[in-house]
């Protein structure tokens, strides 16, 4: 919209100082000509622009015409910055007005702290997905996120991993949550939680919701997480760990808060397993560092994986081998 465009000129030109037309129609994707038309509105509008003629020429703004932004300590103005997420952004529909606000507050920021917030911006940057997993297909993100905002109900089919798996759902969506890269929308009635990626249809109407008055996502999403933890793992092993050896998650928690050593350097601890299944694998991983002491049929799983392996590779040689 021109009226935005005329702010970002004006903002552009508070942050960088001189700029040609033809630097300004690149930053703002528009041509030279509409460049002009603004810059002549901007004008008449009382801003006090002044264009310069030749080749070290360009469009500037009178000295000392800025807007300041008040209250603002360094810390404060590297945190602003630092918390920036600009893929959800762009995921959410979202990265031009991410991008814009950004330049707002940059260019209204006194110029020692813009320094400290451009230091923060060329030296984090936030990935919050994990190495070895794709990004999940979520064309229904910005569908999601519209309605969250304007508190309208939402009719999908969803997909769940118990039969049956493909079902309808109403949902009155409260809020949206990313977590490791991927999204979830916290929809009533309930709450419940439902994976964004796993929309497989979505609909959307004119039926309006009330969101409640008592309603705290970060609040719920935090007990969420802490009733996730804890159907997570109702199990319970025995191990012991070699010097060096480390588990990770609740299981390295319980670790260092309950091991004791035994007279060998090993560490001896009860550590929460979500199955024999997936505790199986993850055990294995740790190869001749740990020692699994019970449940027993997770011991005497792990034992056969072990004596098959020790056949496979101590009685054979390798396909194709001499």
């Amino acid at each position: 919209m021109k009226s935005s465009r005329l702010v970002s000129i004006l903002l552009l030109l508070q942050t960088r100082g001189r700029m040609t037309a033809a630097q300004l129609a690149e930053e703002l994707e528009v041509s030279v000509r509409t460049v002009y038309r603004d810059v002549e509105a901007l004008g008449a509008a009382g801003i006090p622009l002044y264009g310069d003629a030749g080749h070290a020429g360009g469009y500037r703004l009178l000295d000392g015409y800025r807007t300041r932004l008040t209250g603002l300590t360094t810390g404060e103005a590297e945190a602003l910055f630092l918390a920036g997420a600009p893929a959800a952004a762009a995921q959410l529909g979202l990265g031009s007005v991410l991008a814009a606000a950004q330049l707002k507050v940059r260019a209204a920021l006194p110029a020692e702290l813009r320094a400290h917030a451009d230091r923060i911006s060329g030296r984090f940057h936030l990935d919050a997905p994990g190495w070895y997993t794709d990004a999940d297909d979520t064309p229904y993100l910005p569908a999601v996120a519209d309605a969250v905002w304007s508190g309208r109900v939402l009719h999908v089919r969803y997909r769940r991993w118990r039969e049956p798996t493909d079902v309808e759902r109403r949902l009155e969506p409260y809020g949206l949550v990313l977590k490791a890269g991927r999204w979830y929308v916290v929809a009533g009635p309930g709450p419940r939680t439902f994976r964004v990626d796993q929309i497989l249809e979505l609909a959307t109407g004119d039926e309006e919701f009330s969101r409640p008055g008592d309603f705290d996502l970060a609040a719920y999403w935090a007990a969420y997480q802490r009733d996730f933890h804890d159907r997570l793992h109702r199990g319970e092993a025995v191990v012991r760990l070699a010097p060096g050896t480390t588990l990770t998650g609740p299981a390295g928690e319980a670790v260092r808060r309950h091991g004791r050593t035994d007279e060998d350097g090993w560490i001896r601890a009860t550590v929460p397993i979500e199955s024999v299944e997936h505790a199986h694998a993850e055990f294995l991983r740790l190869g001749t560092g740990i020692e699994v002491l019970a449940p027993d049929d997770l011991r005497s799983r792990i034992a056969r994986t072990v004596a098959e392996l020790a056949e496979r590779y101590g009685n054979s040689r390798a396909p194709g081998g001499d």
